[in-house]
Order: structure tokens, then C-alpha cells, then sequence
């Protein structure tokens, strides 16, 4: 009996979808790189415009959708351009308050782009100025990476702090990135010491007149800050052989402009003859530097005195000294006896004129009594010898001839 024939289907159908697949898989890259050149055939094409002639930026197809594969990316801006100082001079060292000096910079365009009509403007605060001239300069343009310098002729107050003075620098200006035109400014700050002259004065030192062996003496010394800085740190130091003293070293502080003062040292010394000492000042300036300033010492140092005996002062204790009310009583005493000799001597010459009148009182009674007697004819036949010398004679001329009698 014979057996019909049967027909395996399903694995021809299985590998007709395998071969349908494979191929499939092919394609698909070789139509995609297809279509690429042709999007790009399109971007290619030259675009005519009332404004003249472009070509239409390329754009990525990753960055599209499908309705806007058409149109094109808008320009990415760059970054703002910064100038900066990249160097200045201002000549050597500090510039002393009052002294006029040079400024030079120069400044650097960093950005990627030109900048344009830029305006420089100086400032040097409160301790410098212009010293003649504008502190504005105008630049037309400084293309991207390119360096331009400037100098400026400046001036330090003579009232200016000692220190770094702070001079700013300004620059504004203008560029244009991306087509679209826009504006910048950037403030630069410099540096410039200054420093006030230093004058503070220490004069010479004043030593004692008779310093003596083993008795404590003086020495001083003035000071006084005439600079507008302030001096800082003052120390003062004693040096030598032949004294004692308590401190060596005195430490003054601070000495604000216009301060004044004494430095003093107090010292023994201890052997006599000449004492070679040195006196040794520093401190620090309104500019922070160091100074030192030395004053010789040269003095001539007497013996001691040599002691007093204890006799002797014993005796001197026992002396009383004069008392204070001694001095007055005795002036006292001497005006009453003047007063009182005074009063005898004017009572003595008024009794010794007392006396003299009475005798002459007593002398004119007898010559009065004496006259009476002969005017009563009791007259003595002898007349006395007083009237004789008193009474002059009588003489009787005879008349001449042819005169009348």
C-alpha cells in the first residue's frame, strides 16, 4: 500500500522571513547616507537677496525636527573683552611727598575681538594729582590681543599719608560680536608709595655741671617730631663703663607729628675722672624704615666729698640757729630807740633855751633897775664904770665965721 507525500512548508516559510530581514538591514544605512547628501546638496545651494549674495550656515540634522529642516542656526557670541594693566612705572623707590614723578602703564586688549573708542580716566585719590595736563585719554581702537602704553605726569601732595597711594585707572569702550554692537567698562587699581621726609629731631645731650663719684646725676636729651608721619618704636640705649644706672634701655613708643618730649637718664658713677658713655637712639620712620641716630657722652666726674667728723656736727647741731622772729624784734627795737633819742634831744634843746631866756630876762631886770636911780636923782656922785664906757662924750663945734648959729 503506497503512502502519500507530504510537503514541509513552515521551514521554507522560516527562511524566506530570515532573507527578508537581512535585507532590510542593508538598506537602511545606504538610504540614510542617501538622504544626508541630498540635505546637504540643498544647504549648499546659493541663496539671492536684496542685500547681496550669502551662504546659509549648515546646520546639523541632529539639531533639527523634521518641520524645521529648512532653516539654519542663529551665530553664538563670543566673550566680552576684558583690557588689563600689564605693567607700570613710577620711577625708583618711593616717591617723596611733594616730588612729581612719571606714571607709565600699558594696558592689553584680552578679548577675541577689536574693542573701540575707548576712554582712559586716571585717579590718584587723596595723595596724588595730575601735575598738569588732563587725567582722559581717547583711544580709537585696540584690535584683539594687541598692548598700548601711557604715561601720565603726576604729583604727591605735600600733606599725602606715607604709604601706598591708590591710583585707579579706568577704561570704557565699545565692540562688536555676533553683529550686534555693545559696551564695557573695566576699572584697573595700581599702587604708588609715597613717603614724608623724616624729620624728627633729637638735640645734643645736657650733662650735669659737677657730677661726683658715687652721687646719682642726670642726663637729658629733648625730641620732637617736625615731619607730617607719625615715628614709631623710639628706643634709647646707654652704653659705657665707669656708671651705674637702673635701666639701660628705655622703650618711648609712638611719637605723633608735632610730639615732643625728654629722654633722661639717671646714672652713678663709680669711678672718678672721665666717663666716655654713648647714647644710641632708634626708630622706625613713617616709611617703616630703620634709623638710628648716636650722641657721645664726655663728662668729668669729681671726688666724693669726704665726710664730715661726728664732733663737729654734734657742735653744729648744738648751735641753735637764728630764729625767724629774731631778725623783725630787732628792727622793732631799733625804731623805738631812734623815736626816743629823737624825743630827748628836742626836750633837752627846749630846756637848754628855756635856761638861756630866763639869763636874759634876769640881765634886762638889772639895766632896767640901774636907769631908775638917776632919773630920781639918787644918783651916785661916781659914775660907774659901765656908763662911762657906755656913754659916749658930747661934742659942742663952735660955729664959724659968716655962718648962723
Amino acid at each position: 500500500m503506497n503512502r502519500p507525500r507530504t510537503i514541509a512548508v513552515k521551514p521554507i516559510i522560516t527562511l524566506i522571513a530570515i532573507a527578508a530581514l537581512i535585507v532590510a538591514c542593508v538598506s537602511a544605512p545606504v538610504c540614510a547616507m542617501a538622504s544626508g547628501q541630498a540635505a546637504a546638496a540643498a544647504a549648499d545651494t546659493i541663496v539671492a537677496g536684496d542685500a547681496g549674495t550669502r551662504h546659509a550656515t549648515p546646520v546639523d540634522d541632529t539639531d533639527q525636527s523634521a518641520g524645521d529642516s529648512g532653516q539654519s542656526a542663529a551665530p553664538i557670541a563670543g566673550p566680552v573683552p576684558n583690557v588689563i594693566i600689564t605693567n607700570f612705572t613710577y620711577g625708583d623707590g618711593s616717591v617723596p611727598a611733594g616730588g612729581k614723578f612719571d606714571l607709565g602703564f600699558s594696558f592689553q586688549n584680552k578679548g577675541s575681538v577689536a574693542v573701540q573708542n575707548m576712554v582712559i580716566s586716571v585717579d590718584g585719590g587723596d595723595g596724588l594729582t595730575i601735575a598738569g595736563g588732563t587725567n582722559t585719554f581717547y583711544v580709537p581702537q585696540l584690535a584683539a590681543g594687541a598692548t598700548q602704553s601711557q604715561t601720565v605726569p603726576m604729583q604727591a601732595l605735600i600733606d599725602a599719608k606715607s604709604g601706598a597711594q591708590a591710583v585707579v585707572v579706568s577704561f570704557r569702550y565699545e565692540y562688536v560680536d555676533a553683529g550686534q554692537r555693545s559696551s564695557n567698562s573695566v576699572d584697573e587699581k595700581i599702587s604708588v608709595p609715597v613717603s614724608q621726609p623724616d624729620r624728627f629731631q633729637i638735640n645734643d645731650p645736657v650733662i650735669p655741671d659737677d657730677a661726683q663719684n658715687g652721687q646719682e646725676s642726670t642726663i637729658t636729651l629733648a625730641y620732637v617730631n617736625k615731619g607730617k608721619g607719625d615715628i614709631s618704636n623710639v628706643e634709647a640705649t646707654m652704653d659705657g663703663k665707669g656708671f651705674d644706672t637702673v635701666s639701660k634701655t628705655q622703650y618711648l613708643g609712638n611719637v605723633a607729628s608735632g610730639g615732643s618730649g625728654t629722654i633722661a637718664y639717671a646714672f652713678t658713677p663709680t669711678d672718678s675722672g672721665d666717663l666716655d658713655a654713648k647714647i644710641t637712639v632708634t626708630y622706625e620712620d613713617s616709611d617703616g624704615q630703620q634709623k638710628t641716630k648716636e650722641f657721645p657722652v664726655k663728662l668729668t666726674v669729681a671726688e666724693p666729698t669726704p665726710a664730715m667728723d661726728d664732733t663737729a656736727a654734734d657742735v653744729q647741731d648744738e648751735q641753735p640757729g637764728t630764729p625767724v622772729w629774731l631778725l623783725p624784734t630787732v628792727a622793732a627795737v631799733a625804731i623805738v630807740a631812734i623815736v626816743v633819742i629823737v624825743v630827748l634831744v628836742k626836750r633837752h634843746r627846749k630846756k637848754k633855751r628855756s635856761a638861756m631866756d630866763e639869763q636874759w630876762d634876769d640881765w634886762q631886770d638889772d639895766q632896767d633897775g640901774g636907769d631908775k636911780p638917776e632919773a630920781q636923782g639918787h644918783a651916785s656922785d661916781t659914775p660907774a664904770a659901765d656908763d662911762t664906757d657906755r656913754q659916749a662924750p658930747t661934742e659942742v663945734i663952735a660955729p664959724q665965721p659968716g655962718e648962723r648959729s
